[in-house]
């Protein structure tokens, strides 16, 4: 663990699980996630509240300064490989910005759309790890080309390939519910990475929540954080990710001992409670008992292993009044957890989303962010596309476009050459990136409405 200023410390212990362990590994990646956590309370004391201050909402001011955690999650075994903390006033890209060098290339970071800034994406590809994050709906990346599996490449920066899935499940009690996904993967094979099994992998983000949960309600049990001064509050978060992460290594020794046993299996529960006894009771310190607190550990939790997890949900309901989630888009789910009996995940293609205006079979469709794709740009790299060695003027894209803005398109061709859609041999002139020319997957066809684009 390593300190790296003064409420903001960093914890480096490194991974906890063998890559051979279940769960920990997707194919030769060991799979990470970034989240944050703005819950930890600290007194309301005039030092307190001059370092961390209060979280300010519409309906007034939270009742306590507020404490932002941020972590880097090993989501096999729910294993800190790294954690800031500070005011919630500060972002949580900024915090994971400064746990970016724990990234390494033997990494798959599963992240949030909250994590899906276009530096950060590159800054993540800069240290070698792979990565897998939700997109912001609003975004309309171009489609350079479609791969057979419903992905589709792209470029913003970096190489990247798109999954749009409707993932929908069904409920014990009948109920279908379903969330559209986009993600961005810089896995770009589909042979060996299939949208669909990307589309379940990143379900696997959700165990640093579960992190959370243990830290907040199982350590603390919803307490408010006792510290009145700065220094005694940061040792006293110090000591609280301390005990944990050693609880969780002595669950991984225990599940590693028994060959095959995924780590989920462990309780978090049982093992404090094995810990706290320990110490009541003074076992395995006084004699004439020899035995080893590890080991009474060990035997805990493999005597008293979780069944296999079976996939549920339930409405991610927050009773704080405060709280920046309005209750309405959960209003439609089941208000207790409910067993999930089926899942399906529908993987759109791009050429499925320009074609589905009109005919019998849209309105049974799951609604598309990709309905709106069809703009300027995609139909701009159709058009180069066409003849991609050819070197186009920007009054001939217009023309054939027939777009009414000429300055408009200007700016926009030039915007997207700098984000290496486009290469720009000389001034106001433009071209189809030679990288994308030589792909060996299939290229979208080009727009009806071209029926001859060489002529304009």
């Amino acid at each position: 663990m390593h300190r790296h200023d003064r409420l903001r410390p960093g914890l480096r212990p490194g991974p906890l699980a063998q890559p051979t362990t279940p769960g920990v590994c997707y194919r030769r990646w060991r799979t990470v996630a970034f989240d944050g956590c703005s819950s930890l309370k600290a007194p309301d004391q005039p030092q307190i509240r001059g370092l961390l201050d209060k979280v300010r909402r519409h309906r007034g001011t939270a009742g306590y300064p507020a404490l932002r955690l941020m972590a880097l999650c090993e989501t096999g075994t729910r294993g800190l490989l790294g954690a800031v903390f500070g005011p919630a006033a500060t972002g949580e890209m900024a915090y994971a910005t400064r746990l970016m060098p724990l990234l390494t290339p033997k990494m798959l970071l599963l992240a949030d759309r909250g994590f899906d800034a276009d530096a950060f994406l590159a800054s993540v590809s800069d240290t070698g790890a792979q990565l897998l994050v939700r997109l912001n709906p609003r975004r309309r990346p171009a489609v350079l080309a479609t791969l057979p599996d419903g992905s589709f490449l792209t470029r913003h920066g970096l190489k990247l390939r798109i999954i749009e899935a409707h993932i929908t499940v069904t409920t014990s009690d009948g109920q279908h519910i379903g969330d559209h996904y986009w993600l961005a993967t810089t896995l770009l094979d589909h042979r060996t990475d299939p949208a669909e099994a990307l589309a379940r992998l990143y379900h696997e983000r959700w165990e640093v929540e579960s992190a959370f949960y243990a830290l907040r309600h199982t350590l603390l049990t919803g307490r408010v954080l006792r510290s009145c001064d700065p220094s005694g509050l940061e040792q006293e978060v110090w000591a609280l990710l301390t005990l944990y992460q050693l609880l969780r290594r002595a669950m991984v020794d225990a599940t590693e001992s028994a060959p095959g046993t995924d780590p989920d299996r462990a309780s978090f529960t049982v093992a404090l409670q094995a810990a706290r006894d320990q110490v009541i009771t003074a076992g395995g310190i006084l004699p004439p008992e020899p035995a080893d607190t590890a080991d009474v550990l060990v035997n805990a939790v493999l005597t008293a292993l979780l069944p296999k997890r079976r996939p549920r949900m339930s409405a991610r309901r927050v009773k704080c009044p405060l709280s920046r989630y309005p209750l309405s888009p959960t209003e439609y789910r089941p208000l207790n957890s409910q067993t999930i009996t089926h899942l399906a995940i529908n993987i759109h293609r791009p050429h499925d989303t320009h074609t589905a205006s009109g005919g019998a079979d849209t309105a049974s469709r799951a609604p598309s962010a990709a309905l709106a794709r069809t703009g300027t740009k995609d139909r701009t790299l159709q058009l180069l596309r066409t003849d991609p060695y050819r070197t186009w003027r920007v009054r001939e894209i217009a023309h054939a476009l027939q777009y009414p803005n000429f300055h408009s398109l200007c700016a926009q061709l030039s915007r997207w050459a700098r984000e290496g859609l486009l290469h720009k041999p000389d001034h106001g002139t433009y071209m189809l990136t030679t990288s994308w020319i030589h792909h060996d997957q299939p290229q979208p066809p080009a727009p009806a409405l071209l029926t001859n684009p060489t002529e304009a």
